[in-house]
């Protein structure tokens, strides 16, 4: 079996219908993985994390943090505009930055994620970086963390979950790895759902509203995307309209429907729910969520930080401010 590297978006997968955080899923189980390697970066707040475990598809993690990159990265970004050079330079990278930004914008599938076209357009995209920047922290070390990661993968077969801009190099650097072959495949009824949940996070202001709650109570939800989470999204849409006792008997529901998968769910229904009860007035109820929160083993980044504003001052609707 060879490796098999499935392109990662990133939180890029919250906009596309047909490739989502449980599409991955579904690739991963038609390609028969039981665990999956993940190349794409450390970040605990990453969609397809949820979905994985809620899946009950393993993971090991052999992505080196380079946030030091990052950094060196931004700090060249600050120093190049004090040089003409330095921001033709800078213009240029930026060029070719959008062209690839433009194609992540619209919606993907797994059919466009995997075409030839798409990852020459990724490879365009670091080529012209390391022309205009430089090798090094202007491409945030780019060729050396994938000689890095590459090597670490060198005995490795099975799936592995890395970024789809990394996909041309590390396909270079290692005979074994393959782009997976499913000609065939088509999105399930997890990936529908999964996109259901996702848009109805990303409210619009042309949104059916009404519409959007209507889909979201037809459904009984799954194991990556419960019924706890279909709550959680249609009440948000009510505490954005100001029902604030709907909103809140949505979440007290969903809240006792919580188990510990999806990882990142009790703590975004907890902190919400505190924001409702601040919302009516109920202090103490609001103060409790927050303290739940708090008290998880895992939360997302933000919802610990709702809990922690939530505990020093009482969220107060926008309108009332």
């Amino acid at each position: 079996m060879p490796l098999f590297l499935l392109p990662d978006l990133g939180d890029l997968l919250r906009l596309s219908p047909q490739y989502n955080a449980a599409t991955l899923v579904e690739v991963a189980r038609q390609l028969g993985a039981a665990r999956l390697l993940w190349l794409s970066g450390p970040d605990p707040d990453h969609p397809a994390r949820d979905s994985f475990g809620a899946a009950r598809l393993s993971t090991t993690d052999l992505a080196p943090d380079w946030a030091f990159a990052e950094a060196e990265y931004q700090q060249l970004l600050e120093f190049m505009p004090q040089y003409p050079q330095g921001r033709q330079r800078l213009k240029a990278a930026a060029a070719a930055e959008s062209e690839l930004a433009d194609l992540l914008q619209t919606p993907m599938t797994f059919e466009k994620v995997t075409a030839p076209e798409t990852l020459e357009l990724t490879r365009r995209y670091h080529t012209a970086l390391a022309e205009s920047l430089g090798e090094g922290p202007g491409t945030r070390h780019h060729a050396r963390r994938l000689d890095e990661l590459a090597q670490s993968l060198q005995d490795q077969r099975g799936v592995a979950l890395a970024a789809l801009d990394d996909l041309p190099g590390l396909l270079e650097r290692l005979p074994q790895a393959a782009l997976p072959d499913l000609p065939n495949f088509q999105p399930g009824e997890a990936s529908r759902l999964r996109a259901l949940a996702d848009r109805a996070g990303q409210l619009r202001e042309d949104d059916d509203l009404n519409a959007l709650i209507a889909a979201l109570g037809r459904e009984t939800g799954d194991a990556i995307t419960p019924l706890s989470e279909l709550d959680y999204h249609a009440a948000g849409i009510f505490l954005a309209t100001g029902d604030l006792e709907n909103a809140r008997s949505l979440l007290e529901k969903s809240a006792h429907g919580l188990s510990d998968l999806p990882r990142s769910l009790p703590g975004l229904v907890l902190a919400r729910l505190g924001q409702v009860r601040d919302a009516q007035q109920d202090r103490d109820l609001a103060r409790r969520s927050y303290q739940a929160v708090l008290a998880l083993n895992f939360a997302p980044e933000v919802a610990r930080e709702t809990a922690k504003a939530g505990m020093e001052t009482a969220f107060v609707m926008e309108a009332e401010r």
